[in-house]
């Protein structure tokens, strides 16, 4: 099949994902793990694919109703910043239903201050290349109160639970997005930056770079400082590429980090075979796209390729050294780096 080609199927695996409202399900509806609920981040994620291959419409449609999804709520979070959050419950929720934008009450790792920073960051830059979709002044208007409530909650110091919604701890890919968000939204003229907030942001990264938190040294999620934040340097990015590489790339995907016990196949301890994500092979393939090292992003879209299931579908992950899926397949993440990453790739090799 040629890029275009490949491009157009998974477009397609993902614009079946998508509902009536515009917002995009983590994964089949029909699975029985929950993910067929939307997550902000997801939604952001998800949409790069479409972004990339020029789908202006699908853009519109998921980031309009991203937008009404945070007008629905806007009360929340006016009084999270009156109040400044003290309970899990009171911070903005990452996952919604995808039909009627309400909040799922479950108790959950619901502090997610990067799902935010990840909203923030497209909206302002979507804006900057003229893709507008901040249309009305309520749109504004909420844009700057995401602003205020990030800076009550001390994104820069608060404990939140992080991509992969676990232990509360301060986790730097939660930090660099909303650094990242800041620094285009202070490009807008409509929405004022509080004073010193990007720089106290900045400080945590060069404290605890290049780990992702106390706990977690070397981090899937760190990827995301590189693509794409591009909130650090060529010298870290480098120093944390290395670290990920060495420590956590295997067969068949990208382990979160040592000892995950999400989906572990080690039923005594839990202490080793860590399941396997296969977003973590295009979202390499993509920064080394960027850097330029067209051998490095072939490799991994090369196996990104080899660990699509028999109709062409990434799954969330395969247990560890083995060709099993877990349910969540596919996963809408994944299938929208995957495209990203076979455009770069390709925008590479016609240079």
């Amino acid at each position: 099949m040629t890029t275009e080609e490949k491009v157009k199927e998974h477009l397609n695996i993902l614009r079946a994902l998508q509902s009536e409202s515009g917002l995009f399900s983590a994964a089949a509806p029909s699975v029985s793990t929950g993910y067929d609920k939307a997550w902000l981040r997801d939604n952001f994620y998800t949409s790069l694919g479409f972004e990339y291959s020029g789908d202006i419409d699908t853009i519109k449609k998921v980031w309009r109703a991203i937008l009404n999804l945070f007008l629905k709520h806007e009360e929340k979070i006016n009084w999270a910043i009156e109040h400044k959050p003290h309970a899990t419950w009171q911070y903005i929720h990452a996952r919604y239903n995808p039909e009627t934008f309400e909040e799922f009450w479950e108790e959950w790792g619901n502090k997610q201050n990067d799902a935010v920073g990840a909203v923030l960051f497209k909206l302002a830059d979507l804006e900057l290349k003229g893709i507008h979709v901040l249309e009305t002044e309520d749109d504004k208007r909420i844009v700057g109160r995401l602003v205020e409530y990030l800076n009550t909650i001390e994104y820069w110091n608060d404990s939140d639970n992080g991509v992969w919604e676990e232990y509360e701890e301060v986790h730097i890919s939660s930090v660099g997005a909303v650094v990242a968000a800041l620094k285009k939204i202070s490009q807008l003229p409509y929405v004022k930056i509080p004073e010193g907030m990007i720089e106290k942001g900045e400080e945590t990264l060069n404290r605890l770079l290049p780990r992702e938190s106390k706990t977690k040294f070397a981090d899937l999620a760190l990827l995301s400082l590189s693509y794409p934040y591009h909130v650090i340097s060529r010298e870290m990015e480098n120093i944390i590429l290395q670290n990920i590489e060495y420590h956590l790339v295997k067969e068949r995907g990208v382990i979160r980090y040592k000892t995950d016990k999400y989906y572990n196949k080690n039923k005594v301890d839990e202490w080793s075979e860590e399941a396997e994500w296969t977003m973590g092979f295009p979202w390499l393939a993509i920064i080394y796209a960027e850097r330029g090292d067209l051998e490095k992003a072939k490799y991994y879209l090369e196996k990104t390729e080899k660990v699509l299931t028999t109709d062409q579908k990434l799954p969330e992950l395969y247990f560890s050294n083995s060709e099993k899926p877990n349910e969540n397949i596919p996963l809408a993440w994944a299938e929208s780096l995957y495209v990203v990453a076979l455009l770069e790739l390709e925008k590479l090799e016609k240079k």
